[in-house]
């Protein structure tokens, strides 16, 4: 188990240094996003086009890599969706439990379907080089490969997470195995006791 665990926690750490990236790339994306909208009114306003659709295209990437690469690290953060009609009320124990069966049954079997589904589109795209079809678009090939980069890192996540759920479940304690967001004690960010 200590292996495996050793494993967890450098796919964790690959997943927290990726959601640093993309921290940065929001900041990027909102930055561009507020340029094509000044670009945009301001080219109304003196009659020019400052705005152009590779800038366009870039801020739709920059979205795309957001959501893409900040998935995993959402999951390893424990900031994913999850209903929380039971679950906020179960002990360590149920919510390792819950987490472990919806990591093996869901996330796992659609991150390898996902791969399996893109993989064509991805090595057509790359093979032709393909760009976007709008005028002074930006190439789509990269963007369509960071698919396959982002299930990767999702699934390597997801195995991480059941590792550490097992190990919750064979006596192990959340914080331990890194999993305070199990702990009914542990204190929620912005400073409010009871865990999740």
């Amino acid at each position: 188990m200590d292996g495996l665990l050793s494993a967890a926690g450098l796919v964790d750490a690959l997943n927290r240094r990726v959601g640093g990236f993309v921290a940065w790339l929001t900041a990027l994306m909102v930055a561009v996003g507020a340029f094509n909208a000044l670009a945009r009114y301001t080219g109304r306003f003196v009659d020019l086009q400052l705005s152009s659709n590779a800038w366009i295209e870039l801020q739709w990437y920059l979205f795309s890599l957001v959501f893409l690469l900040g998935a995993p690290w959402a999951l390893r953060s424990g900031a994913h969706v999850r209903v929380d009609v039971l679950y906020g009320r179960l002990g360590v124990r149920g919510k390792a439990w819950i987490d472990l069966v919806g990591t093996l049954l869901f996330l796992v079997p659609f991150c390898v379907f996902a791969l399996w589904a893109s993989w064509p589109a991805v090595r057509e795209s790359i093979a032709v080089g393909e760009v976007s079809p709008d005028p002074g678009g930006l190439p789509r090939w990269p963007i369509k490969a960071v698919v396959l980069l982002a299930f990767a890192l999702l699934l390597l996540q997801g195995l991480s997470e059941a590792v550490k759920r097992v190990a919750v479940l064979a006596g192990r304690s959340p914080q331990e195995v890194g999993l305070e967001e199990l702990d009914p004690t542990a204190t929620e960010p912005g400073g409010v006791e009871g865990g999740r």
